[in-house]
């Protein structure tokens, strides 16, 4: 159950973020402060949900539910702790929604803390973020979905490639994403400037 509530929490973001996407433009053309106001609520609820749909998935892993295909392919039961939480970004899937996660949050941060931007250029980044965001779950929903079952569930996984059971391996990902994912505010900022 918790998988599915995972799966329909990123589905919900893929909603926010069309919302995000569209309604904080139109407002910001029109001078539409309630409108405008939308787009940091919304940009805070997309982060929620992927938070949730990125923990059900990291407890799928811990918890080794081998009925979840992206589980089953990159995790062992007997796998120590650390490398089970790392077999999350250890695969194309779990990849990609770490990269989804960092991204919707740096979203979060310029929603919480770009109060003193005037309101169109916020709601302006937030909507160029958003647009970013889409175009990435639609990619995760479509093609490269964690979420995915195996029925009969099988009773061990394959184990994660022996190359990514290393203490370096297990945190570069994160720490990569957030360098490269976080450039994505600037792309934001120069995309709302043009767009004002």
């Amino acid at each position: 159950m918790i998988i599915e509530i995972g799966h329909y929490a990123l589905v919900l973001a893929l909603a926010t973020a069309l919302v995000v996407s569209t309604v904080p433009v139109i407002g910001a053309r029109r001078r539409d402060a309630a409108m405008m106001a939308r787009a940091p609520v919304a940009s805070l609820t997309m982060l929620a949900l992927v938070f949730l749909a990125f923990g059900a998935l990291t407890w799928a892993y811990v918890a080794s539910d081998f009925s979840l295909r992206n589980v089953w392919e990159n995790s062992h039961s007997l796998m120590p702790l650390v490398y089970k939480v790392s077999g999350v970004w250890g695969n194309h899937e779990g990849s990609m929604l770490l990269w989804l996660l960092i991204l919707v949050f740096f979203s979060g941060l310029v929603a919480l803390f770009g109060r003193n931007l005037p309101d169109t250029l916020r709601a302006n980044v937030l909507a160029v973020q958003a647009w970013i965001a889409t175009a990435v779950m639609l990619f995760i929903l479509l093609t490269s979905n964690p979420f995915l079952r195996l029925n009969p569930a099988p009773a061990e996984g394959q184990d994660l490639n022996p190359v990514l059971q290393d203490p370096g391996l297990a945190v570069h990902p994160p720490l990569l994403y957030l360098g490269y994912v976080g450039f994505s505010v600037c792309f934001s900022f120069a995309g709302a400037a043009l767009i004002d």
